[in-house]
């Protein structure tokens, strides 16, 4: 879909587009609201503004729609495929490496009680193993900040994905 089309649809139907980038209902509102845009940029950068900060509630949404670093998500939806997408660029990681992410995965969700999520585009398995271990340190407070955080970077790269 290009950004023109994007900002010609109905608000039902460009909210349904843009919902698999971010499934928060104040974000997908305020991106359809404030069309038309002038350039990709533009609506990715009000992306970004209308999503920050996310609150806790809406994090825990999100991330229902998420798997595991290192896990593809099943089945033909918007959010598989984006998945998909973002996690193949990781290739393959050696066992030792998919060891420790497993066993950081699991350490995670025992910890802070939700999946570890992170920005998987343009990083490597060695990347985002030093970033869980890392995160793994943090207070719950942080960390869950950090959580918005990434699922604003990821919504703005699905978004400009969507409209390029």
């Amino acid at each position: 879909m290009t950004l023109e089309e994007f900002n010609r649809l109905e608000a039902e139907e460009a909210g349904a587009m843009i919902r698999p980038c971010l499934d928060v209902d104040r974000w997908v509102r305020a991106v359809v609201e404030a069309r038309p845009y002038r350039d990709v940029e533009a609506c990715t950068v009000a992306a970004r503004q209308a999503a920050h900060p996310l609150r806790p509630e809406e994090i825990e949404a999100a991330l229902a729609q998420h798997p595991r670093i290192g896990e593809r998500r099943e089945g033909a939806s918007a959010e598989a495929r984006h998945s998909s997408r973002e996690q193949a660029g990781l290739g393959d990681a050696d066992a030792a490496v998919e060891e420790r992410l497993a066993a950081g995965n699991a350490a995670y969700e025992e910890r802070f009680g939700r999946v570890f999520l992170i920005r998987a585009a343009g990083r490597d398995h060695r990347e985002i193993l030093a970033e869980l271990e890392r995160r793994l340190r943090q207070d719950p407070e942080d960390e869950l900040a950090e959580v918005g955080e990434q699922l604003e970077q990821i919504a703005a790269l699905r978004l400009e994905g969507l409209l390029r």
